[in-house]
């Protein structure tokens, strides 16, 4: 069973999705579920053809061991694009420090039962919207972690979110993203990941991705110009090479202590 909480061009909602099976029964509750229902095929990713037969022998072994892996798409683009920005340039335990306690302090609660004390879904909070984000105290992003360059980013992209929301209209919606100063290839790649479920946007400029992906495919750890050549063949599929090889790709050896989070204001 799925939770999820989400704000949708007709209001907000709140999705239950339970796997029965073959099918998914969906439960909605809130303004935006006429919205979310109707939309819920393209989030599930039966957009999806998934026509990839690689020739690479691990790619072969994952798409057998997971024959039904999609790219889903929400279809939202801020919700996605405003918490990539926070993202940007720290580990994901940072940003998702910041984006949880940001979103604590001006979210909304989620309709239904996210009210009902007790029940699975009490206490789920609606993603921010952008009005929110553009709204928050810049003292506040520093409280919560995020420095100004960052905030200043969010806040400026926020404030253009009707422009944003048509990207997906766009036949190429990742020059439309990088247009924006501060958003950049790994940003633009986060969008089309989950808010477009585009299966070719690869995580490019991510800090691991690139390095684990070359290891699994070439045995060697390539930067981003290295890895980039060595999926070329895949174009088209590449971010559902990423997402294969996350699910029992990468076998490289770990070593030496996790890095230490920083616990000081910016």
């Amino acid at each position: 069973m799925w939770w999820r909480a989400s704000v949708t061009p007709l209001g907000p909602v709140l999705l239950r999705l339970c796997d029965d099976g073959p099918d998914v029964e969906v439960t909605a509750w809130g303004e935006g579920c006429r919205w979310a229902l109707d939309q819920v095929p393209r989030l599930l990713g039966c957009h999806d053809e998934a026509d990839f037969h690689p020739s690479h022998p691990l790619l072969k072994a994952l798409v057998r061991r997971h024959p039904s892996l999609r790219v889903g798409a929400t279809d939202l683009v801020c919700e996605s694009l405003l918490p990539a920005v926070i993202e940007q340039k720290v580990t994901g335990a940072e940003a998702f420090r910041s984006i949880a306690r940001l979103t604590r302090r001006y979210g909304q609660p989620a309709p239904g039962p996210a009210r009902v004390v007790g029940h699975p879904a009490d206490g789920m909070v609606l993603p921010l919207t952008a009005a929110q984000w553009a709204a928050v105290p810049s003292w506040e992003y520093l409280t919560a972690g995020v420095e100004q360059k960052r905030s200043a980013t969010v806040v400026a992209a926020a404030r253009r979110a009707s422009a944003l929301e048509r990207v997906t209209q766009r036949p190429d919606p990742d020059s439309a993203l990088r247009s924006l100063p501060g958003i950049g290839p790994w940003t633009a790649a986060r969008v089309r990941q989950q808010a477009l479920g585009d299966p070719d946007a690869w995580s490019i400029g991510d800090y691991h991705v690139p390095r684990a992906i070359s290891f699994a495919l070439c045995g060697e750890e390539l930067d981003d110009d290295g890895c980039a050549e060595l999926l070329e063949p895949f174009a088209g599929h590449r971010y559902r090479v990423e997402l294969l090889l996350a699910h029992g790709g990468d076998r490289r050896e770990r070593r030496g202590p996790r890095r230490s989070l920083p616990t000081h204001l910016p």
